[in-house]
């Protein structure tokens, strides 16, 4: 059973940041590749970023590279997304998925969390 719990959604200014995290299991987290999708309102889900199990491979979506940054934090077993520079159209529902072993992560995953909402005013 994969259980994935996103936190640290809300509400922010143009410009300003905020870190989103998913929790996992320690299985889960050695075993899977974790990536963050959204998906804003009328759009469809789109990827966001995603890290290997190993931790060795990372991709973003190209409107992310060099604003957001995803990292795995060992210490509290969790995959954490933090976003820069934040702008109105990064306001979506976050999702955080996982799936095993594959690289590149697909933009299907099978395990996906209940998402975080990440509102930006401008």
């Amino acid at each position: 059973q994969v259980q994935l719990v996103e936190s640290g959604g809300g509400l922010v200014q143009a410009g300003g940041s905020l870190r989103l995290s998913c929790a996992a299991s320690r299985r889960t987290i050695d075993n899977y590749s974790m990536g963050w999708f959204r998906q804003a309102p009328g759009k469809e889900r789109e990827f966001v970023a995603a890290i290997s199990w190993t931790g060795s491979n990372i991709h973003y979506a190209d409107s992310m590279k060099g604003r957001f940054t995803i990292a795995k934090v060992n210490a509290k077993n969790t995959v954490d997304l933090q976003m820069n520079s934040l702008k109105p159209e990064d306001t979506a529902v976050y999702y955080c998925a996982a799936d095993y072993r594959t690289w590149p992560m697909t933009l299907t995953p099978v395990y996906w969390g209940q998402g975080t909402q990440v509102t930006v005013s401008s």
